[in-house]
């Protein structure tokens, strides 16, 4: 696929993602969904089914021949995902929990995986109207009401002891993250919703970092690692590193680090924990 073949698919998505975001601001300014709860007791809404109807319904259109992997689809089997060469990955609602509470903090995200690897992607912000794209090895960009922006992780003066500012979840529980932080190290926080906008934040340089602790999809972060990646960042798992995908028979993520300027000795700023698999509590 050219260069330009993939510049059209990122634009097709970006015009879906969209789409849907027009959708979901209606039924979520009209209050005209309902709310369940999945077999994992997580929550979902009637309004994330509707937006995974109609990406994939205009995905279809836009690329018939390539698969979709949507959170609120159907998994197949590794042994049949394994055939795809590339396929879209698609989460219609980053942060239902957000969507539920009314903060806004919500997302639609569409990724382009290929030979493991995401290379295109989309994160769209309905409630603020913004809209984050990126293809691999082509930049990261923002566009809203002033226009398009190429993004760029925050560079720190010192990278090594100037404060950096931490995203933070504002529905998770704050002591599983900050007990993770070196105490040596000055930071500030700052809350937001859902994985995607965090990541977001610290591509278009609000933020420096977040560490996301608990169960996540590759769908929460594909798109995110394209547009970190091509901003300067990174997505790394707690132990740094890459995070992996369509390659494992579940689909879920181990916890991960969204990191911004790389000339920060971030794993002096992050301590694991002792209950973390490589690190063993001690005899």
């Amino acid at each position: 696929m050219s260069p330009k073949e993939y510049t059209e698919l990122l634009e097709g998505a970006a015009r879906i993602a969209q789409s849907a975001g027009d959708l979901i601001m209606e039924l979520y300014e009209e209050q005209a969904y309902a709310t369940y709860e999945k077999a994992d007791e997580s929550p979902v809404t009637s309004a994330d089914y509707a937006a995974h109807r109609l990406i994939t319904e205009k995905l279809t259109e836009l690329t018939p021949d390539i698969p979709i992997l949507s959170e609120e689809g159907a998994h197949l089997s590794l042994a049949e995902r394994q055939k795809w060469q590339r396929y879209w990955l698609i989460d219609p609602i980053d942060g239902t929990q957000e969507f539920i509470a009314r903060s806004g903090d919500f997302t639609v995200v569409i990724a382009l995986v290929e030979k493991h690897q995401p290379h295109l992607g989309v994160i769209y912000w309905p409630a603020g109207d913004k809209l984050y794209l990126a293809q691999r090895g082509a930049g990261a960009f923002r566009r809203d009401i002033n226009g398009e922006q190429r993004l760029q992780v925050r560079q720190l003066r010192q990278p090594a002891t100037d404060p950096v500012i931490l995203a933070i979840s504002r529905r998770q529980p704050r002591e599983r993250v900050m007990q993770r932080m070196n105490p040596d190290r000055d930071l500030s926080t700052l809350p937001a919703g859902s994985c995607s906008l965090k990541a977001c934040l610290i591509a278009e340089g609000q933020a420096d970092c977040f560490l996301r602790v608990g169960p996540t999809g590759e769908w929460d972060t594909a798109a995110a690692d394209v547009i970190v990646g091509e901003a300067g960042g990174s997505i790394v798992s707690e132990a740094f590193k890459p995070l992996t995908y369509n390659e494992e028979v579940e689909l879920g993520n181990p916890n991960f680090l969204i990191l911004g300027d790389p000339k920060v000795p971030w794993q002096d700023v992050f301590i694991r924990h002792r209950g973390h698999p490589e690190n063993p509590p001690e005899a």
